[in-house]
């Protein structure tokens, strides 16, 4: 074996032994991996756990569900109709009798308790002691109704546990209130700052004496859409036993509209959910999905297009399988539905409740940045591409906000907006305009020496002659492009913060009604594919002022002899937005069309001050300087050379 060969196995070898120690992993992700496999572990422990309990529970307590109970719960009957990963049937009405710790709950009037704060106000059933419905006060339906967060009430919470003897599930269960309500009154106002609202279902030994209780804890909060809910246990240990004890939340809910366009604001619903260090997910927006989950959740949250309502472990969720879909309703205020449940572990030795706090509000980016808990993820400002984000949070959401104390309208805001990112733009503007202004004066030049090598296998020498043409003149094809790559970011972050933004929300301007939906001047009666049933003025503008733009860009650029179908999909991509457009936020529309007439005065003022002649006489300036030959341009003379020589060797 030669030397070289030796050497080479020998180093092939080095740089694999190099790359498995660099690729190894560390001691923070070793002890990060065996914390997800633990979890993995505890979460199987659960559900056998809770298996082995359904199973008793069949042998001597399960019911049938009657027809009538599955009226009166329509979420979980529709789930049962879809292949769904949720099992806990909450119209199930368990006959404990003397069997369970609860009986004595089992039975008893359905009441429904309201909580007024200033920002909401929140039903809670007595059946369950769970909300059934939160209506924002500060926010009104596009049609000008109430908004609450549910379709027809139907919220849907239920907690599962085992006892010592049974199975137990909130939501068969009536509770008592026992603190916040006087005892005529079902209704409650907040005059401090805070308010606890308690509700208790007492657990029965088989001699009629009370072993303990069930409690569920409500604490609101003045000035705040954020809630707390605790699970606490009175004397645990006589009806539930000792160590720790895996329970079970179902949280399944039906949501309802809101916005102006039902199939925007279901395109971009569904649940999302954060893991214990705040890395967020979420399912599919557009399709049905789900998903199971085995490592440990902070919340989950049911997200529609601008509001939210989240559950929060104070600790964790040890797994969670959740569902978003779309069941086939013709009534058109229903959105879509949502079913999540999530596993947490108690130690009955030593803690006598457990804490969690509900969200139920705006998706303001300022409102929810505050709570430290990465909720503002669910608001899409370009998260999973650093720049858009970063455009988003430190630029434009600030200045926006800033702007937004003066009390202007937000057509004016959006105006000044768009004016400030197109000052901060113009050195770039600037730049492409001289790159395309030198372009468009060596055109003619250009052109020439495409005549001259008129014949495909000359044109590695009329590639080198036009590079050699544009270095002398001090000019590249590529300097254009670089500018508007630049722009691009910013192009996009706008693209995702105004459809995004709350602040738009029912914010009228000139002639539309709601800069964050769509515009309409002319509702047609029937729908046209790929474009609506209505026309959007503001779409229909910046359409236009796109399609002026591309034909003075190409005039600019001196590009007129381009290739028919690339000229032809320049034209075709603002009449294809036409359509996109025409059922998004009329605020978007709103910005481009202002950034193009923005354009049209920056492309005016730069020609008026940057005479082609003073372009013109550099470039022949930079002719006349001697030019060092690039490496790049070596190598391509070289690949010229030996190319001439092969045809000069096949003749």
């Amino acid at each position: 074996m030669k030397y070289n060969q030796i050497l080479g196995f020998v180093l092939i070898f080095g740089i694999l032994i190099g790359f498995s120690i660099w690729n190894a992993p560390s001691k923070e992700e070793r002890q990060k991996e065996q914390a997800r496999k633990d979890s993995i572990a505890n979460v199987q422990q659960l559900q056998d756990s809770l298996n082995a309990v359904a199973i008793a529970q069949q042998k001597d307590s399960a019911k049938t569900v009657t027809d009538s109970a599955a009226k009166q719960n329509p979420i979980v009957s529709a789930a049962a109709t879809q292949d769904s990963v949720i099992t806990i049937d909450s119209t199930a009405k368990f006959t404990y009798e003397k069997d369970g710790f609860f009986y004595t709950s089992m039975d008893g009037k359905d009441t429904s308790y309201i909580v007024e704060t200033p920002l909401m106000r929140i039903s809670i059933a007595s059946k369950g002691a769970s909300v059934k419905q939160i209506e924002l006060k500060n926010f009104l339906t596009w049609d000008k109704k109430p908004l609450e967060m549910f379709y027809k009430n139907n919220n849907y919470f239920d907690l599962s546990f085992h006892t010592t003897k049974s199975l137990a599930k909130t939501s068969s269960l009536y509770f008592e209130p026992i603190q916040g309500f006087d005892d005529d009154k079902y209704t409650t106002q907040i005059n401090s700052d805070s308010l606890l609202i308690s509700f208790r279902a007492p657990a029965m030994n088989n001699d009629g004496t009370e072993a303990g209780a069930l409690i569920f804890n409500y604490t609101f909060y003045k000035d705040s859409y954020l809630f707390r809910f605790g699970i606490a246990f009175e004397n645990r240990s006589k009806f539930i036993g000792s160590g720790i004890q895996f329970m079970e939340v179902d949280w399944n809910a039906d949501l309802g509209t809101k916005e102006k366009s039902l199939d925007n604001e279901r395109n971009v619903s569904t649940v999302h959910y954060a893991d214990n260090d705040l890395e967020t997910d979420y399912l599919s927006e557009t399709k049905d999905d789900n998903e199971s989950i085995k490592t440990s959740l902070k919340w989950i949250s049911f997200k529609q297009q601008f509001f939210a309502t989240s559950f929060i472990a104070d600790e964790k969720f040890n797994s969670a399988d959740i569902k978003s879909f779309t069941r086939e309703l013709s009534d058109s205020t229903y959105l879509k539905t949502m079913h999540s449940n999530m596993n947490f572990e108690l130690n009955v030795d030593k803690d006598s409740a457990v804490g969690f706090q509900f969200y139920a509000g705006p998706l303001k980016y300022k409102t929810l940045r505050q709570y430290d808990l990465a909720l503002e993820r669910q608001i899409p400002l370009g998260w999973s591409f650093a720049p858009l984000a970063w455009i988003n949070r430190y630029a434009v959401i600030p200045v926006f906000n800033w702007l937004e104390s003066y009390a202007l309208n937000y057509g004016i805001i959006i105006l000044i907006l768009t004016i400030l990112l197109k000052i901060v733009l113009f050195p770039i503007a600037l730049k492409t305009y001289k790159s395309s202004a030198k372009m468009r004066i060596l055109k003619p030049e250009v052109d020439v020496i495409a005549a001259k090598f008129p014949k495909k296998e000359d044109a590695m020498k009329k590639q080198q002659a036009t590079m050699e043409l544009y270095k002398k003149a001090g000019a590249s094809p590529l300097s254009g492009c670089l500018p508007m790559l630049l722009q691009f970011p910013i192009l996009i972050a706008m693209f995702r913060f105004f459809p995004a933004s709350i602040e738009l929300r029912q914010q009228p301007f000139l002639w539309a009604d709601d800069l964050s939906a769509y515009d309409s001047i002319l509702d047609l009666g029937f729908s046209i594919p790929f474009y609506g049933d209505h026309v959007s003025l503001f779409t229909l503008l910046m359409t236009i002022s796109t399609v002026i733009y591309t034909r003075l860009n190409e005039k600019m650029m001196g590009s007129t002899n381009t290739m028919p179908g690339m000229r032809t999909m320049m034209y075709l991509m603002p009449i294809m937005f036409l359509g996109f457009f025409n059922s998004y936020s009329s605020g978007l529309s709103y910005y481009y069309l202002l950034a193009n007439i923005i354009t049209f005065i920056q492309i005016f003022a730069i020609r008026y001050f940057v005479k082609e002649d003073k372009v013109r006489a550099l470039i022949e300036a930079s002719k006349k300087k001697p030019v060092k030959k690039s490496s790049w341009a070596k190598r391509l003379e070289e690949a010229q050379k030996m190319s001439a020589a092969r045809q000069t060797k096949k003749k």
